[in-house]
């Protein structure tokens, strides 16, 4: 029987809302993936970093530009100890400087995924899925990298039918 591994990378704390800051105590991308839970039958990963990056949103993404550039790999909490009973990983995140949070880098290369299916789902405020699609494809050269999901994060908690329109392309639901 195939198994389902949902991978996501999150954040709450200060978060940017169509033109506007508003603090959050759970993130979209968490929202949507609790979403998800109530479709799929899947184990959950949540891609934590041990040194977070601020609460105050314009101080992350400061933060989280200086990774980017650095092409850094922050470690992480905890990783699975493997990913061999899984055929398909949902990799949620929120986009980051138009691609994946770095953490999500680190949890991609801990781990060889050829022969996998992997889904994105990405989070955003408008920016769509930018190059992410294209960049775990290069970071997962022998996976099955199928097209993604943009989530406006604002209306996260309004995405059930999207995804669930998704999964079930994606043979999932």
């Amino acid at each position: 029987m195939a198994k389902t591994l949902i991978a996501f990378f999150s954040r709450a704390d200060e978060n940017y809302f169509a033109g506007a800051m508003r603090y959050v105590k759970v993130g979209n991308t968490e929202i949507v993936v609790d979403l998800m839970k109530e479709i799929v039958d899947a184990d959950v990963f949540r891609i934590e970093m041990k040194e977070p990056y601020s609460p105050v949103y314009m101080t992350c993404i400061e933060e989280a530009k200086r990774d980017l550039r650095a092409k850094a790999r922050p470690e992480l909490v905890s990783l699975p100890e493997s990913v061999d009973g899984y055929d398909t990983v949902v990799l949620a995140y929120p986009n980051y400087w138009g691609t994946m949070p770095m953490a999500v880098y680190t949890f991609l290369e801990a781990f060889d995924l050829t022969g996998k299916t992997i889904l994105p789902l990405c989070t955003n405020e408008g920016s769509g899925m930018g190059s992410s699609e294209r960049e775990i494809r290069k970071t997962c050269p022998g996976a099955d990298v199928r097209s993604g999901l943009p989530i406006t994060g604002s209306r996260a908690a309004d995405s059930k039918a999207d995804v669930e329109r998704w999964l079930s392309s994606n043979g999932l639901a």
